[in-house]
C-alpha cells in the first residue's frame, strides 16, 4: 500500500487508533505520522543531508559582499528551525490535529525530516548539534525536479510516492525530491570544486522555489466538506478519510495548488507573464512589453543587477541562456564574484547568484538573539558569531521592502502599484498585513485626522495562561482594525459552517475537535469571543476568520494586489484569486488583473495636505496574543513557547524592531484642491461607490460573517 511513515507500526494498527489519536487534546505528539499528513516526495531514511557547517568550510570566510555562507546566515532560511513564531504555531497545530506538525517540520528542518527525526511529531526528537540549520545548503543543492528526465539529475522516489500526477510536478508543500548521489547540483556546467558536481536546469527555474513557497494542508485537503479551496476551484480527488490507503488520499492524487491552501507565493507568480519573460523587458531606455509603472522597484532592480555584474554587456546569463522574472531573479539577484575561497579572485563570474534569499521579516532578527539571552529559544541558537550577517540581512530585508511598491496621485486617488512577481503582500498569510497610512493636515499644518493610524493600545494579559489576567500593559497595533477610511492589504484564512460542524460533532462518539476550542480572543481583554462551536453554530454556508491554520479550510477575504497581468483562470486552477474575484478590475474568463489598486482620497474638511506611507508588518500584536493564549500547555514540550514569546514581543529589538514595528515602504505628500462647496460631501459618494469596486475592510461579525 505504499507506507512507510509509521516507524513500525502496521498500516491496520493505525487505523484502529487514527480517530482517536489524530485530533486535539489526545496526546502530546504523535509517533506515527497519520496517512492524511503524509505527501510525496523523497522520504525518511531514503537519504541524509550534511550540515551547513560542510560547506561553510569553503564557501565562506572570504567576502561578506559574495559569499554564500555569510549572506545565507543574514536571512530567515537559516533560522527556519529556531523561529520562535514557527514554534509557537507548531503547538498549537498540535493541539489541534495530533500529527500536523509534520507538515511544518518537513520545510523548517528539512535535514531532520530526512532523518527520521519528525516524531513525535512536536520537535522534541530533533538534535540541536545537526538540526538547527533550517534550509541548508544541502537541501537547495539536491533539489531535483520531480519530473525531471536524464541527463538532468533524477532524484530518489519510491513508488506509491512520485511527486507527480498526470506529468505534473506536485512543487508544493516540501514535497522535495532529493537527489541521491554525492554530487552537489547548481546551475553551471563548468564547475571548479573540490566536490563533486553535476549541472541542472533546475537551478534557474522558479519551480525550485515553489517546493516549499506553495503551502497546502492535505488535512484538510482530504477531508473538509469544501477540500479548503476558493470558489470557482476544479474538483479535488480525495477519499474523505482520516484512515485508509494513502494512494486516496488528496495529497497523492492532486497538485498541492488544487487543495487546502494556506499561502500560494509561487502560484501567485506562475500565473502573471512577468514569471515567463526576459528579465531584459525592464530596460527603462527603450519601449518594451513591460508597462512604464512597473520598470522601477524591484524589477528595475534586478535588471540593473545583471547588467552591473555582466558589466553592461547583457541582462541574460553569461552561457547566453535567457534571464528570466524568476523568483531567483529577485531573490538571488547576481553579482560578480566567486562562489568559493578555492577560486581565484580575480576570475569573478559574472552571474555568480547573491545567496542572501532575502524577505521582509526584519523584527525576528533581532528575536532570535534577544531570546537566546533570554534563555527562552525554543531551539538553535550560536547566534553571536552570526550578527554581523544578521544585522546585513536586515539591511537587505528593509532595501527590499522600500523596492516593492510605488505610490502615486491620480485623480484625487492613491494608486499602490505592486513591484513584486507575486501577490503584494505575499507568503505566510497569519499576522502578516500592508495599509495606507493617510495623515491630513490644514493649512496651519495641524492634523486633522489619520487614516490608518499605528499607535500604543492598552490591553490586558493572561501572562500565565491560568485564565487570570494578571496585569495591564500597552502594546503597539494598527489602531482601527476595522478599516473605517483604511486600506488594509491582507489575506483573511478561516473555518466555514460546515467543517467545523464537521470537527464538533459528536453523534458518533467524542467530537473530533472540542466545540468550546477558542477561536478568537477580545484584543485587549483576551477574553474568548467566539469558539469552534459557535461557528458550527451558524448559519450554513459562513465562516469564521481565525489564526488556526490547521484548522482553516477557507479564505474569507483577500486584497493583496495581484502581479503584473496575473491571470484569472491560472489563478483559478492554482487557488490563487482575490477573494472576493471581482476585485482589481474584476476581469471575465480570459481576463487579466490589475496590478495596482486605486484608494479614493477622502479629506475631512479644511484639508489642505496629506501625507501618505505605505507600512508593511510582518507580525501583528493580534497574532502573537493569539498564540499565547490558545496555547493550552497540553504538549509539555510546547507549553511556553507562546509566553516566551509574548515575552519577547515587549523586550526584543529597538525602537525601530520592537513588537514588529511596521516599515514605512513607500511615502508621498499631496496638496489637496482648495476646498469648495460639496467636495467633502462628493469625496464621501466617491468613496461608497469604491467600495463596490475594491474591498476596503469586511468588519468581522461574531457569528454572521458570510463566507465568500
Amino acid at each position: 500500500m505504499g507506507w512507510i511513515r509509521t516507524n513500525g507500526v502496521s498500516l491496520e494498527s493505525w487505523r484502529t487508533a487514527a480517530i482517536l489519536l489524530f485530533f486535539a487534546g489526545a496526546a502530546p505528539a504523535a509517533d506515527v505520522v497519520p496517512p492524511t499528513v503524509q505527501m510525496p516526495g523523497t522520504q525518511p531514511g531514503e537519504t541524509a543531508l550534511q550540515t551547513a557547517d560542510r560547506c561553510d568550510n569553503c564557501h565562506g570566510g572570504y567576502s561578506p559582499a559574495a559569499e554564500p555562507a555569510y549572506l545565507w546566515n543574514g536571512s530567515m532560511m537559516a533560522h527556519a528551525a529556531s523561529d520562535p513564531i514557527f514554534w509557537a504555531t507548531l503547538a498549537i497545530a498540535e493541539q489541534d490535529f495530533d500529527g500536523a506538525g509534520d507538515l511544518c517540520l518537513r520545510c523548517h528542518t528539512p535535514l531532520a525530516w530526512l532523518a527520521g527525526r519528525s516524531t513525535p511529531t512536536d520537535g522534541s526528537s530533533l538534535s540541536p548539534a545537526s538540526d538547527s540549520d533550517g534550509v541548508e545548503c544541502d537541501l537547495c543543492h539536491r533539489l531535483t525536479d520531480p519530473v525531471a528526465q536524464a541527463p538532468e539529475p533524477v532524484g530518489i522516489q519510491s513508488p506509491g510516492f512520485i511527486a507527480a500526477t498526470g506529468g505534473e510536478g506536485l512543487y508544493g508543500s516540501g514535497q522535495y525530491v532529493i537527489y541521491g548521489g554525492n554530487e552537489k547540483l547548481g546551475p553551471y556546467d563548468d564547475a571548479d570544486a573540490r566536490h563533486q558536481w553535476r549541472a541542472s536546469t533546475y537551478y534557474r527555474s522558479s519551480a525550485l522555489c515553489g517546493t516549499c513557497h506553495d503551502v497546502s494542508n492535505p488535512v484538510v485537503g482530504n477531508v473538509a466538506p469544501g477540500h479548503g479551496t476558493l470558489p470557482g476551484a476544479d474538483p479535488v480527488v480525495a477519499d474523505g478519510a482520516l484512515d485508509g490507503p494513502l494512494a486516496t488520499k488528496a495529497a497523492f492524487n492532486n497538485p498541492p495548488h488544487r487543495y487546502g491552501v494556506v499561502e500560494r507565493t509561487y502560484s501567485e507568480h506562475v500565473a502573471s507573464p512577468l514569471s515567463t519573460i526576459r528579465v531584459s523587458e525592464a530596460d527603462p531606455t527603450r519601449a518594451t512589453s513591460l508597462p512604464d509603472d512597473l520598470k522601477q522597484g524591484s524589477i528595475l532592480a534586478a535588471y540593473q543587477a545583471a547588467q552591473t555584474a555582466s558589466g553592461g554587456s547583457t541582462s541574460d546569463y553569461a552561457d547566453g541562456t535567457p534571464r528570466l522574472f524568476t523568483c531567483q531573479s529577485c531573490h538571488m539577484p547576481p553579482i560578480a564574484g566567486v562562489g568559493c575561497d578555492k577560486v581565484d579572485p580575480s576570475q569573478p563570474r559574472a552571474d555568480l547568484p547573491r545567496h542572501d534569499l532575502t524577505g521582509g521579516n526584519v523584527w525576528m532578527l533581532d528575536v532570535l538573539p534577544w531570546m537566546e539571552s533570554a534563555g527562552t529559544l525554543p531551539f538553535g541558537g550560536g547566534f553571536a558569531a552570526k550578527l554581523p550577517a544578521m544585522a546585513s540581512g536586515k539591511a537587505r530585508a528593509r532595501a527590499m521592502l522600500n523596492a516593492a511598491a510605488a505610490l502615486s496621485i491620480e485623480d484625487d486617488q492613491v494608486k499602490v502599484t505592486n513591484l513584486t512577481g507575486h501577490k503584494l503582500i505575499s507568503g505566510y498569510p497569519e499576522g502578516r498585513r500592508m495599509w495606507l497610512r493617510m495623515t491630513y493636515r490644514d493649512a496651519a499644518n495641524a492634523v486633522l485626522r489619520i487614516d490608518g493610524e499605528y499607535g500604543d493600545l492598552p490591553v490586558q494579559i493572561d501572562v500565565n495562561g491560568d485564565g487570570q489576567i494578571d496585569g495591564g500593559d500597552v502594546v503597539r497595533t494598527l489602531l482601527d482594525l476595522e478599516g473605517t477610511h483604511t486600506r488594509i492589504y491582507e489575506a483573511e484564512p478561516g473555518i466555514s459552517q460546515a467543517w467545523a460542524s464537521t470537527l464538533t460533532n459528536a453523534a458518533a462518539g467524542p467530537p473530533l475537535v472540542a466545540p468550546s476550542t477558542p477561536i478568537r480572543f477580545d484584543r485587549i481583554t483576551g477574553a474568548v469571543t467566539a469558539t469552534l462551536g459557535d461557528v458550527a453554530s451558524q448559519a450554513p454556508d459562513t465562516a469564521q476568520k481565525t489564526f488556526h491554520f490547521v484548522l482553516n479550510d477557507t479564505i474569507l477575504s483577500d486584497n493583496r494586489i495581484p502581479p503584473w497581468r496575473m491571470s484569472r483562470e491560472i489563478a483559478r486552477q492554482r487557488n490563487a484569486l482575490p477573494v472576493p474575484a471581482t476585485l482589481f478590475g474584476n476581469p471575465g474568463p480570459g481576463g487579466s488583473y490589475d496590478h495596482f489598486d486605486l484608494v479614493p482620497l477622502v479629506p475631512p474638511v479644511g484639508a489642505t495636505r496629506v501625507e501618505i506611507d505605505l507600512l508593511y508588518q510582518s507580525t501583528s500584536w493580534e497574532y502573537v496574543q493569539f498564540l499565547h493564549l490558545a496555547n493550552t500547555g497540553a504538549n509539555p514540550n510546547l507549553s511556553t513557547v507562546g509566553a516566551d514569546l509574548l515575552q519577547a514581543w515587549f523586550q526584543a529589538g529597538d525602537a525601530t524592531t520592537r513588537m514588529a514595528e511596521p516599515h514605512v515602504m513607500a511615502s508621498i505628500s499631496h496638496a489637496l484642491p482648495e476646498p469648495r462647496l460639496g467636495l467633502p460631501l462628493l469625496a464621501g459618494f466617491a468613496w461608497l461607490a469604491a467600495l463596490g469596486q475594491r474591498r476596503v475592510r469586511r468588519p468581522h461579525r461574531p457569528a454572521t460573517t458570510a463566507r465568500r
